[in-house]
């Protein structure tokens, strides 16, 4: 278990061990409970010109070696990847918007992977 203020300022690395950029937020689904997306600053200098990128949580392996997460993505794909300004929101609970974040990454939506238990 981690609360979300561990999660903040958590560094996300590639599988090559590059550094993609830091948790600034995680995004929690209010019906389900669900964690659905870190909320990724990445890009610019010195922090000047970062946007935020919405990745999927499912995307995210924590990596206790490398005290941070692991994703199995490289800086020019993030490069295309969905995102917007920081200080800006990209429109929470628009289940289209977020379709197109799961899509982008080939991951199944989070509202669709929860299955009720037996």
């Amino acid at each position: 278990m981690i609360s979300a203020k561990g999660v903040d300022g958590t560094t996300v690395y590639n599988f090559a061990g590059e550094k993609l950029g830091s948790i600034d937020d995680v995004m929690i689904d209010k019906k389900s409970g669900v964690v659905a997306y870190a909320v990724m600053s990445f890009g610019g200098f010195l922090g000047v010109g970062n946007d935020h990128y919405p990745l999927p949580w499912s995307l995210l392996k924590c990596d206790s070696a490398r005290g941070g997460f692991v994703v199995n993505l490289d800086r020019s794909h993030l490069e295309g990847a969905p995102a917007f300004p920081i200080g800006s929101s990209p429109g929470w609970g628009d289940r289209e918007y977020e379709a197109g974040v799961h899509d982008f990454y080939g991951v199944e939506p989070y509202w669709q992977s929860r299955r009720p238990n037996p």
